[in-house]
């Protein structure tokens, strides 16, 4: 058994179940929907409710997790006497990272014989979740502590995002893209083509017509990139059919571990509904 436990945050995207199955404990971003404020959407009937109500028009706003919040989960874990792996969401998106820096610093003093590394994965949603994923494969294999965040740090920047997004008005209200450019993209079937880049943050890099086209060109930034073409994860902001048409899309390329889940609430509430994802290692971002 490890010496040491890994914890992420609500942005990664994983159901309870699945952080269970892991064994792996995250710190929970919130979501302020309809006037009442929630932990990260994740579960399937949650995050259903909230694309239905960006459908709708609602308009949510998202909070970080605060040091606070990061060291109510790392503190019962070093009374147990383990040491701490903190996988955090992209600091070019959020400052959840750098509030796990503070709450880190603060315990370290509290609890000065237990190690507590934090890395900024520069990772968002399934892809955060993905590389998680693989942290978890090298601790199940024995890797130490230390070992493994050196292995994280080496390799974060080998983890691929690349989106489409379908819905250019709710862009334009989350004031991501001009009126005009959400009038005439819709007009003309665009669908903006964006990726993670080396500093975590979401850039727009091509803009295709239809939906089709963008789901294959995300099928060959796959083709072109990617360096593990067994294990690919898909996130989707309620759309689980064009999910399971990539899925099939890499099935037929041989890939044989697919996972499929929602785009959470945090990342969902600005990318809107029809958001598609497809995360893997790669050569590069």
């Amino acid at each position: 058994m490890a010496t040491y436990k890994i914890i992420t945050d609500s942005s990664a995207d994983f159901t309870n179940e699945q952080y269970q199955a892991l064994d792996v404990v995250y710190a929970p971003l919130s979501v302020l929907f309809k006037g009442e404020l929630h932990e990260n959407f994740s579960d399937e009937a949650d995050v259903k409710m909230l694309y239905d109500g960006l459908r709708a028009g609602e308009m949510p706003t998202t909070s970080a997790v605060n040091p606070e919040g990061w060291a109510r989960v790392m503190r019962p874990i070093l009374d147990e006497g383990k040491d701490v792996l903190v996988l955090a969401f992209s600091s070019g998106l959020s400052t959840t990272y750098q509030s796990a820096v503070i709450a880190a610093q603060e315990l370290r003093s509290e609890y000065p014989q237990r190690k507590i590394n934090v890395v900024d994965t520069l990772c968002a949603a399934l892809g955060q979740g993905l590389l998680v994923w693989y942290a978890c494969q090298k601790r199940d294999a024995g890797m130490d502590l230390e070992a493994l965040t050196e292995w994280v740090e080496a390799n974060k920047l080998h983890l691929c995002h690349w989106v489409t997004v379908d819905d250019l008005y709710h862009l334009k209200r989350g004031g991501r893209v001009s009126a005009t450019t959400a009038l005439v993209g819709t007009m003309l079937n665009i669908k903006p083509i964006i990726y993670v880049n080396d500093e975590g943050k979401l850039v727009n890099t091509a803009k295709v017509r239809g939906r089709k086209a963008a789901m294959d060109l995300l099928l060959k930034k796959f083709d072109e990139h990617a360096t593990d073409k067994e294990t690919v994860f898909i996130a989707h902001g309620d759309c689980l059919e064009d999910a399971k048409a990539l899925e099939s899309a890499l099935k037929a390329r041989g890939v044989k571990n697919i996972r499929i889940g929602y785009v959470g609430g945090v990342i969902g509430a600005h990318t809107g509904p029809g958001v598609l994802v497809i995360f893997f290692m790669g050569d590069h971002r």
